[in-house]
């Protein structure tokens, strides 16, 4: 049963609950990955696959979520640029890939 933070009785529920929602993320992670892979599928090139345009649409609107949901948005910046680095390597391995059997 999930409970809500003022509901937790003990140190040991409110660190179930926050294991509980860290799963859900990484699961979502994992998720994200899947498109952020099929993403690569539609570039032609490592050139592609900065996209500095959608980077910088990204990063804004993720701000702007993390500030109407109370959150500071330079923090969910940062998370967002460590991310989308990583996923960008990730389209870079696959672009690299994909041009070396050819």
């Amino acid at each position: 049963m999930i409970k809500k933070p003022k509901e937790c009785s003990s140190l040991t529920d409110v660190r179930f609950e926050i294991d509980r929602i860290d799963k859900q993320i990484i699961d979502l992670l994992g998720e994200r990955l899947l498109y952020v892979r099929e993403v690569a599928e539609y570039k032609s090139s490592e050139e592609d696959v900065p996209a500095t345009t959608r980077y910088n649409e990204v990063l804004t609107v993720r701000k702007q979520w993390a500030s109407e949901k109370g959150l500071d948005p330079v923090v969910i910046e940062e998370v967002y640029k460590t991310l989308i680095a990583s996923f960008i390597a990730e389209q870079m391995s696959i672009i690299k890939s994909r041009s070396s059997k050819y």
